[in-house]
């Protein structure tokens, strides 16, 4: 400093007063330490913070990994998924395409089944008709009708009514019908074959011997003792026998076997139109039989006369009943058959 800029109104040195302490410098050290600490409490918190978002950001990378995980195994379940499903829609329509299958199986064996009911209904009506009609069978006719209607039971068709309808009334006139005894018819036939062998024929019966002399018969002459010896050697030599029926054929020896075969082969026969329900030839034959046996055997005996009246019964036994025909149930199964036919 110059002797030209200082102040000649200043003091010396040694006689200035002590300095004074500035405010301001305060203020300026206060705002510096308040400036410092809010720079490190902000340092503080950045660093915090940094932290922080370090730690979230560890955090948020964890967790996305994790994600990642989940939603790669999440990926891989909907796959295995899909393919379960799309097996599924394979099995699906492979089982769609059987049920078809069967479905189509099925409607084939029923039609099969009813085909094959209605044909053994026909066979069991066509098997009715002819009983009735060259034998007269009815017990056999109503069982052939029976069994045709279980087939058609089996029939599930709408067409089939109108001959199951028929049938039952064709098997009502026939249940309605008087029966005949075939079988207590067969046991008075086999009655008599039996008693054959046992009666007696005509031809071998004797006449009674004239009852014998008196003891206390009186003493009589010589000559009339003699002529009475006489008369009784003739008598042995010549016989005479009186029926009070038709005379008897006389058989050979030996022919009595064949006459009563001959009587059982009838009575066979009688048997034979009976089963068939021949009521022309059964009668024909019982009767044959009878009067064979009125003219061979002996009519006193009690055997013989018991077998002519099981054969007079049997002879005016009918064997056959008018049955009605078939024509309704006939009608109605040529009409299904038509139906059948058209379609």
């Amino acid at each position: 400093m110059t002797p030209d800029n200082m102040n000649p109104s200043s003091p010396p040195s040694s006689e200035k007063a002590p300095a004074r302490f500035s405010p301001w410098l305060l203020v300026a050290v206060a705002a510096l330490a308040l400036a410092g600490w809010q720079w490190i409490e902000t340092r503080q918190k950045l660093a915090d913070t940094h932290e922080q978002v370090a730690r979230r950001l560890a955090d948020a990378d964890a967790g996305s990994k994790e994600d990642r995980g989940a939603l790669k195994q999440l990926r891989e379940q909907v796959e295995g998924l899909q393919g379960k499903l799309g097996a599924a829609d394979a099995k699906l329509a492979e089982f769609q395409a059987q049920s078809d299958a069967l479905q189509a199986l099925y409607q084939d064996l029923a039609r099969s089944r009813d085909e094959s009911g209605l044909l053994e209904a026909e066979q069991a009506i066509a098997l009715a008709a002819q009983q009735l009609q060259l034998a007269g069978n009815v017990p056999a006719a109503i069982i052939a009708l029976r069994t045709a209607e279980a087939r058609l039971a089996s029939v599930d068709r709408p067409q089939a009514l109108p001959l199951r309808k028929a049938l039952a009334r064709d098997l009502e006139r026939l249940t309605a019908l008087p029966a005949v005894d075939i079988a207590g018819t067969s046991v008075r036939i086999e009655q008599v074959l039996v008693a054959i062998d046992k009666l007696p024929l005509a031809m071998d019966i004797r006449p009674q011997e004239a009852s014998a002399k008196p003891a206390t018969a009186p003493a009589l002459p010589w000559w009339q003792r003699t002529g009475g010896e006489v008369w009784q050697e003739l008598k042995g030599l010549v016989r005479i026998q009186r029926f009070d029926r038709e005379e008897p054929v006389l058989l050979a020896p030996g022919q009595g076997y064949f006459l009563r075969e001959n009587l059982k082969l009838r009575l066979l026969s009688a048997r034979l139109a009976l089963l068939s329900r021949d009521q022309a030839g059964f009668r024909n034959e019982i009767k044959a039989a009878r009067d064979g046996m009125s003219r061979h055997f002996d009519g006193r005996d009690k055997g013989v006369q018991a077998a002519l009246e099981t054969l007079r019964l049997l002879l005016a036994t009918d064997i056959v009943v008018d049955v009605p025909n078939l024509g309704e149930t006939q009608a109605a199964l040529s009409g299904l058959r038509n139906g059948k036919g058209k379609k």
